[in-house]
């Protein structure tokens, strides 16, 4: 856990994340000490967090009128979101901060790149993926054979979460803690209950990895949809028993949802439907063109590294940079090309992070379309006569377009010397952030949509917690005393008179930890109501009870950074030293002066 050193004058919230903040434009590029810190989050976001609090006091809930916001010299947003550079002041949301797990100094970074679909493009969920969950339907009953009657079914695009694991052969769904315990599962849509979850779970020699091949991890939004259709499958499988042939089980049922899924994306189905109409499946953000506009100022490189191929890549980006520019051209072209040095499509991560990976880079003509061969990125003469000769389009910038390759190739084209001068941003942690993290050791940003809302459901919750927090030490601080005195009229040769006083004063105890423990359940109970705010079945994203979740586990080991958007880049300075706060472990909270 890591919690401030000091309480401080000015900071965001109880759950705020970033660290050093200039006060005004003139004292960052001046003063490099005029910074504040500010507790970190992850490890803070929840109960443990509140540990603190009895050392911290009160003089937590005295240092701003709002919180969640923090006031510094900017412009406004709506004008420029480059609003750290200018000296109108203006306040950013909790929601938008970027939170950092571990020191990164933006100075050192020469190239930052970006994942594409969920990291620059933010698919609506109610439409994209009720179009994902419909084509995977059609391609279930039409190719796969399965009943007619899935096409009736209907789809709750707000039914499942990120970091839920699924059990191939169970046909579970299970939501963990960071150490891979088990806190909620279903059984299709069935909750199972505590027994039932230890003996399944819990009553092994030797404890399950949870990882593949016999489960199956939810760790991104694409996935959402083919989550919820496998618990639809269970349930109609141990209701509709004739129905569903007896050699397939759930292991199969999941093999062919994600078989599904995959036809629907190799033959087009979603990608056409989308290039049709962009704005029905993807949130504008007028952002992303000021944020590259800033980085590219600021001298650093920029590259897009993702697995759609260029003719949706080129979609998708035309459609994000136009909706950036008042009354822009809505037909394709390639003026936002000229906002990155290199583009790779079809890069098949997280294999493209893995510089031994012999797939060949092949250069892309933007207009046509077609692949050239290159060698290691430089051009190669056509075979056959110049007739039959191309050179790649010339674009704005000399951008140039790829398709394969890997991360050795990325590097000579970026001339970058040391993998730790990348900054890389996706919204996936196997795919875009863990793989770059551990194979090459780029810096990683993760980009979590879900965590703008938690964290203003965590500032609505803070006094709840906190009050939970005090019953629960004033519980064990009573507990321990019954034991002393129990332990003392057992074992201990005492007078009449002490024994009997002794008694009356564990009974005295004994009441008020019965007052005590009721208090503690209703603070319990209201908790719980508030919790499921955050989601009414898997809870909070990043908490499982007291424990950080799996996901949020796997964010704090691979991210350096992590956002709610990819945009919120722009709210800081490109040179900015990103600072986490220092580790605290438990038995340390007694005894630094916090």
């Amino acid at each position: 856990m890591r919690i401030p050193r000091r309480q401080v004058s000015l900071c965001l919230s109880l759950f705020s994340l970033d660290f050093a903040y200039p006060f005004s434009s003139s004292n960052f590029l001046g003063n490099p000490n005029c910074f504040i810190r500010k507790p970190k989050g992850i490890h803070t976001l929840g109960l443990n967090w509140l540990r603190s609090i009895d050392a911290m006091g009160e003089n937590l809930g005295t240092v701003m009128k709002d919180k969640r916001t923090h006031s510094f010299d900017v412009n406004h947003v709506e004008d420029d979101p480059r609003i750290w550079s200018s000296s109108v002041e203006c306040k950013i949301d909790i929601g938008k901060q970027i939170f950092c797990n571990r020191s990164l100094n933006m100075k050192n970074i020469v190239a930052v790149g970006f994942d594409m679909d969920y990291t620059l493009a933010q698919y609506k969920a109610e439409t994209f993926e009720s179009l994902a969950y419909a084509g995977t339907i059609r391609k279930l009953v039409y190719d796969l054979g399965y009943s007619e009657e899935l096409l009736s079914w209907s789809f709750d695009w707000k039914y499942m979460v990120r970091g839920l694991v699924l059990d191939k052969k169970r046909g579970n769904i299970l939501k963990m803690d960071r150490h891979k315990y088990v806190k909620v599962a279903y059984h299709g849509f069935k909750e199972l209950s505590k027994d039932d979850k230890v003996e399944t779970y819990g009553n092994t020699l030797v404890r399950d990895s949870f990882d593949e091949p016999d489960y199956a991890l939810i760790d991104t939004l694409f996935s959402l949809a083919e989550a919820y259709l496998f618990a639809q499958l269970v349930d109609f499988k141990d209701n509709n028993p004739d129905k569903v042939p007896e050699d397939i089980d759930y292991a199969r049922m999941y093999k062919d949802v994600r078989a599904a899924v995959d036809l629907c994306h190799r033959d087009g189905t979603l990608k056409q439907m989308v290039a049709k109409d962009p704005e029905r499946y993807i949130n504008v953000d007028t952002s992303i063109l000021p944020m590259l506009k800033m980085l590219r100022d600021s001298g650093r490189s920029t590259f897009l590294v993702t697995n759609s191929l260029w003719d949706y890549t080129n979609v998708v980006m035309n459609f994000l940079c136009n909706s950036s520019v008042p009354d822009g051209d809505q037909k394709l072209n390639f003026d936002w090309l000229q906002y990155f040095d290199v583009v790779i499509t079809g890069s098949a991560k997280p294999g493209f992070f893995h510089d031994d990976n012999r797939a060949n880079l092949f250069e892309v003509d933007a207009k046509s379309g077609m692949l050239l061969n290159t060698d290691n990125g430089s051009p190669m003469p056509q075979v056959g006569g110049a007739s039959l000769a191309l050179s790649p389009t010339k674009l704005a910038k000399s951008c140039r377009v790829f398709q394969g390759g890997n991360v050795r190739h990325l590097h000579k084209l970026l001339s970058i010397e040391s993998s730790s001068q990348v900054l890389y941003v996706g919204d996936h942690i196997y795919g875009d952030i863990l793989r770059s993290k551990k194979a090459l050791g780029w810096r990683t940003m993760l980009v979590v949509p879900e965590l703008e809302r938690e964290v203003e459901l965590l500032w609505e919750l803070r006094k709840t917690r906190k009050e939970l927090q005090e019953l629960r030490n004033e519980r064990n601080l009573i507990e321990d005393k019954i034991h002393h005195l129990k332990w003392s009229l057992k074992f201990e040769d005492v007078e009449a008179d002490e024994k009997d006083r002794l008694s009356g004063e564990l009974h005295q105890l004994e009441g008020e930890r019965e007052r005590v423990r009721l208090s503690h359940q209703d603070a319990l109970r209201e908790c719980h109501r508030q919790v499921l705010q955050f989601h009414g079945v898997w809870g909070q994203l990043m908490k499982t009870g007291y424990q950080n979740s799996r996901f949020a586990h796997q964010v704090e080991r691979f991210a350096c950074l992590y956002s709610s958007q990819v945009t919120n880049l722009s709210l800081y300075s490109p040179d900015k030293y990103y600072r986490p706060s220092e580790d605290f472990m438990p038995h340390e909270f007694g005894i630094i002066c916090l």
